[in-house]
């Protein structure tokens, strides 16, 4: 069992912008801050090396624009010793990465623009993981998208565009996960039986739209959609509810006592565990401790 957090680092100071505007896109910046992106995610992967945080899912900003037609510059190629090096160190220490595309990667899409760039963004991301030599176990994880009004065709629409417009490297490392409000494990087990996508439990998105359906129930129906000689273990997702905020906020920080819960209904599972969390790296702490006391 592995356990990991998204994207940021809040112990890691960090001076420089990860990213910038389009309107200031010039080929020697984003040389520049690809740069910095690949060294800063390095330390990140050496602190967590170090704190046994074998689960990392990298942000979508690493290589700025890298999806848009704006982006002309070969960074796959430039920069490939560098990204190999990356791989490396992520194999050596049997780490666990992930991507997650922002939320205007929508495959099901009405508008034919946001549906070429989705795919061109899913193709970056795909990208970024087989420059880094990685096997299949990592994963592009995305949310079905929106229903547009029919839900059925929306499920309907991303079943064909997956069939018909990614490339086959892209389909080896698609997941798809539970939202909190449109689309549930029902709705991705609807298309799971269609593409054989695995899919990623939202354990927290379960809660919140989940027809009651018990988290262990829900572990027993999803990881069989995981080939583990392929795909790895399972990936869950965990977060809790922010007291005070709208229904399907993350909480500030880990909630000890239901993450205990939480373990013990994994007890008969081998899975990796994602902390939604929003002080990152300090509740993944959190978490893992937890995990050692209750052993």
């Amino acid at each position: 069992m592995r356990i990991g957090y998204p994207c940021i680092n809040r112990s890691i100071a960090r001076n420089d912008p990860s990213t910038f505007r389009l309107a200031s896109y010039s080929e020697e910046r984003l040389v520049k801050t690809i740069n910095s992106n690949l060294f800063h995610l390095s330390k990140i992967l050496n602190y967590n090396v170090k704190n046994n945080l074998l689960f990392f899912r990298i942000g979508s900003d690493l290589i700025p624009f890298a999806s848009h037609p704006i982006c002309r510059y070969d960074w796959l190629h430039n920069f490939e010793s560098e990204f190999k090096e990356i791989g490396d160190y992520i194999i050596k220490n049997n780490m666990r990465i992930s991507m997650h595309p922002d939320q205007f990667v929508l495959l099901n899409s009405s508008n034919e623009k946001t549906t070429q760039s989705s795919i061109r963004e899913l193709q970056y991301h795909c990208d970024v993981l087989d420059a880094m030599c990685l096997d299949q176990s990592a994963k592009i994880q995305i949310h079905v998208g929106g229903a547009y009004g029919n839900k059925t065709n929306a499920i309907n629409l991303f079943i064909k565009r997956y069939d018909s417009f990614l490339s086959e490297s892209v389909k080896k490392r698609l997941v798809i996960e539970n939202d909190d409000h449109l689309f549930n494990l029902d709705d991705c087990m609807v298309i799971h039986h269609q593409t054989d996508i695995p899919i990623v439990l939202d354990s927290f998105h379960q809660q919140c739209f989940g027809n009651g359906i018990s988290l262990n129930n829900s572990i027993k129906e999803t990881n069989p959609t995981w080939k583990k000689i392929k795909d790895g273990s399972p990936i869950i997702d965990f977060s809790s509810q922010q007291l005070g905020e709208r229904r399907g906020k993350h909480a500030n920080t880990i909630n000890i006592s239901l993450f205990e819960k939480f373990v013990h209904a994994l007890k008969n599972f081998e899975v990796d565990i994602m902390i939604e969390i929003k002080d990152k790296e300090k509740s993944a702490l959190k978490a893992l401790e937890i995990i050692k006391r209750l052993k």
